[in-house]
């Protein structure tokens, strides 16, 4: 009798009023949708490794470099530690990256050559030596071990720069490597997809026969200088292993293809970017692919607790000129090649510049919109505003840094800071020859003690942490819902995560009624995250009041 009368009280309780509202709070509760990674809307840091941050107390010269060098074309002296000092600072989380790229790491010629521009060391990482090894002047594989770690525990994924083309230039004491590996001519002219490929890209850069198929031996130099270094038996096995796994034959692009992705395997960086891509045969790219995928699946399989989520490995081609316009195809002329569906999931889009400088907003947002959601679904493109290598980007001057800013991060697309547009460093460097104008060391001092350079970086740092809480904004469909005042919408869905932001710009400081549409229900209280005011939706439309001249308006 007792046992029964205890049942009914706990019958009685569980379906109480009190309880019952109790468990459909549980069960909301259990309902809400972890916001996803969207690689498509990713807020992507590129830097260069020798020019961002130098986090070493003490300065060393590796490999006897120690010749004088044309302005800016020498080790400057950031590094990985660099690196990982601005992620322990928080700077990174600040201006809403979720993905840092930084140039290769890998160990880079000894010597220096003179590209008519006077002495440059291989301080950019594009000029290899040995693939297998980091270059003191970068770090080591600890502290790339330690970075990648550390990014991921902020959430922030880490790409590599992966070189296949080509070699670095010939010295005097950095060997051209063997005839069954590179060409050293003709150089290319461009004209067509066979002068584009089985070229040198400039006079004294090697090329890598990547369309051989022929079984090569290793260069005798490099089996020197591994044994020297005690690790000839294992790179070897290493790379019997690899050879047997796959059934590739020991040709130049396999052994490359190997080394890159081994990185992956020891260190789980979760993405490449290919470098000089359309100067390769597609199909290298494919088997690059294919290589990175299983590597990556071979280290979360390895490191179960230290997997972010499930998006696969991913790819981003720079294939010089290519624009979004295009769609999926790039023409050589003579040829159309699709990059897309040979191993790469990202193009980076050289149009955008221009996109920039001559389309309104509008005109800019939609065109993409339409692009990404349309012909390109399913794939992405990266864009950008400066660049390491482009001679003529979108603000040379760095006269419109506010409007770079916004222009960049609210466009549909992978937006791309090259290092110091979100803090107005100089791209017009006195005394310097072609693209090392570009390249100058990250302006630290003048984030610390220039108010003006401080409001750039804030202006950064709120849409791109806008950004970065809402894929909606990059990866989203563009819908305008105002043309004056201008607002638009973004709205993004991906299996039972949705997210819907309302952005309005040009604005006039003040008041300002903002209309947010279908967007936001009346009633539903929302933040302007620009000036971090709230208010409540009435009649379809909310009223802030900020000296801004933008809104960016997300659900609280």
């Amino acid at each position: 009798m007792k046992k029964t009368f205890a049942l009914l009280l706990i019958a009685f309780a569980l379906n109480s009023p009190v309880s019952l509202a109790q468990n459909k709070k549980t069960k909301a509760a259990k309902t809400v949708v972890k916001k996803p990674f969207v690689w498509e809307g990713a807020n992507l840091y590129f830097l260069m490794t020798d020019r961002f941050f130098d986090g070493n107390p003490t300065k060393q010269t590796y490999f006897n470099r120690t010749k004088s060098t044309a302005k800016l074309r020498g080790f400057e002296g950031g590094n990985l530690r660099g690196i990982i000092e601005k992620l322990d600072e928080g700077y990174f989380d600040k201006l809403g990256v979720n993905a840092i790229w930084f140039t290769p790491i890998v160990e880079q010629i000894h010597d220096g050559v003179d590209e008519g521009t006077g002495l440059t060391y291989g301080f950019h990482g594009y000029w290899t030596r040995d693939w297998t090894a980091l270059d003191p002047n970068f770090g080591t594989k600890k502290d790339l071990a330690e970075l990648v770690t550390k990014a991921h525990a902020k959430g922030i994924r880490i790409v590599l720069d992966g070189v296949i083309n080509h070699t670095g230039p010939v010295t005097e004491i950095d060997t051209v490597w063997p005839s069954d590996w590179v060409r050293t001519s003709p150089q290319c002219d461009y004209k067509t997809y066979q002068n584009t490929t089985a070229c040198t890209l400039v006079k004294n850069l090697p090329d890598v026969l990547t369309e051989s198929n022929a079984n090569v031996e290793l260069p005798s130099f490099l089996v020197e200088k591994w044994k020297k270094e005690g690790r000839y038996e294992s790179e070897m096995a290493s790379l019997d292993a690899f050879f047997k796994r796959t059934g590739y034959p020991r040709a130049p692009k396999y052994y490359i293809i190997k080394w890159l992705t081994d990185y992956i395997l020891e260190f789980g960086i979760d993405g490449y970017r290919g470098d000089t891509v359309k100067h390769v045969d597609e199909a290298v790219w494919a088997d690059f692919k294919t290589q990175c995928d299983y590597a990556f699946a071979m280290w979360k399989k390895k490191h179960p607790k230290k997997v972010l989520d499930n998006n696969p490995f991913y790819t981003i081609a720079e294939v010089y000129n290519y624009g979004i316009s295009a769609g999926q195809d790039f023409d050589f002329g003579d040829k159309k090649v699709n990059y897309f569906k040979h191993g790469f999931n990202n193009m980076i889009n050289f149009e955008f510049k221009w996109n920039a400088a001559q389309m309104s907003y509008e005109g800019l947002f939609s065109k993409y919109s339409d692009k990404l959601n349309g012909e390109l679904k399913g794939y992405s493109v990266l864009n950008y505003i400066s660049s390491h290598d482009d001679s003529k980007p979108f603000d040379g001057a760095r006269t419109k840094n506010f409007e770079a800013g916004t222009k960049l991060l609210l466009t549909p697309g992978v937006s791309q800071i090259y290092y110091g547009d979100e803090t107005g460093r100089s791209l017009e460097i006195e005394g310097t020859e072609g693209d090392a104008t570009l390249r100058s060391f990250m302006n630290w001092n003048e984030v610390k003690s220039n108010p003006e350079t401080q409001k750039i970086l804030a202006h950064w740092q709120k849409i791109g942490l806008f950004r970065k809480n809402h894929p909606a904004v990059g990866a989203g469909i563009h819908e305008q819902l105002s043309a004056q005042p201008y607002v638009f919408s973004r709205t993004f869905t991906k299996g039972k995560y949705s997210d819907q932001v309302v952005i309005g710009l040009e604005l006039k400081p003040g008041k300002k009624d903002i209309l947010v549409g279908k967007i936001f229900k009346n009633g539903t209280k929302v933040k302007d995250a620009y000036s971090g005011k709230t208010a409540v939706v009435t009649d379809g439309k909310v009223i802030f009041d900020t000296d801004f001249d933008l809104v960016l308006i997300e659900k609280l």
